[in-house]
C-alpha cells in the first residue's frame, strides 16, 4: 500500500486544480480539489459540507469562516475561506442556480446524498493520472499539500499541529512529506 503524498509542484498543483475546467467542465469536481487542498480537512468531513455552512444565505455573501466538527476527532475546527475557495464555490453557486442551505455541496447521485468516498477517490485519482502527477496522489494528498505549502510559506510546525488536531510533531512532520529536496535548499539557502 503506497502513502499519500503531497502536491509539491505548484504547476501539477494548478493542473490538478484546473483540470475539471478544460473541455466539459465539472465544477463540483473542480471545487472539490480546490476547496479540499485550501481546507485541509479530511475527505469524510469535506464531503459532508452543506452550503449553509460556508454561505450566508439571509445576507447573501459567502461566511468567512467555515466551522466544522472533525469525525474523527469530535473536535470544532475553524478554517478561514480564502480568496481562493471563495472565487471557486461563487462560480459553482452560479453554476448550479438553485441551492438550499441544506444541499451539500459535493452531491451524489444517491436521493441528495453527497459524494461517496469511493467517488472522490475516483475523481483525485483520474486526473491525477490523466497529468502524469507522481504515485501516491489521493483524497489525502490535498490535506496534505496544504500543510506542505504553509510550512514552505513559513507556517510555523506547531501551528500546523493545531491546524490538523496532531497529537504529536512526529505525525506532521510525516503529513509534510518533506524530501532531501527540501533539506538541500534550506543548505543552499542558508550561505553563510
Amino acid at each position: 500500500m503506497s502513502t499519500s503524498q503531497p502536491i509539491r509542484d505548484t504547476q501539477d498543483l494548478t493542473a490538478l486544480r484546473e483540470f475539471y475546467l478544460k473541455d466539459e467542465p465539472n465544477m463540483r469536481n473542480y471545487v472539490l480539489i480546490c476547496l479540499g487542498v485550501n481546507s485541509a480537512l479530511r475527505i469524510s468531513d469535506l464531503l459532508e459540507l452543506k452550503w449553509k455552512d460556508v454561505y450566508n444565505f439571509k445576507d447573501e455573501n459567502f461566511k468567512k469562516h467555515l466551522i466544522t466538527y472533525e469525525k474523527k476527532t469530535g473536535k470544532e475546527t475553524w478554517i478561514a475561506i480564502n480568496e481562493n475557495a471563495r472565487n471557486g464555490l461563487q462560480e459553482y453557486m452560479k453554476f448550479l442556480k438553485k441551492i438550499s442551505g441544506e444541499d451539500y455541496i459535493f452531491k451524489g447521485k444517491n436521493n441528495g446524498g453527497h459524494l461517496s468516498r469511493s467517488q472522490a477517490f475516483r475523481i483525485i485519482k483520474h486526473a491525477a493520472g490523466e497529468l502524469n502527477l507522481e504515485n501516491g496522489i489521493s483524497c489525502h494528498s490535498m490535506r496534505k499539500t496544504f500543510g506542505y505549502y504553509a510550512w514552505k510559506y513559513g507556517t510555523p510546525p506547531a501551528v500546523l499541529m493545531d491546524i490538523y488536531n496532531h497529537s504529536s510533531y512526529e505525525i506532521t512532520k510525516r503529513y509534510l512529506g518533506i524530501k532531501q529536496d527540501d533539506k538541500d535548499s534550506v543548505f543552499l539557502n542558508v550561505n553563510l
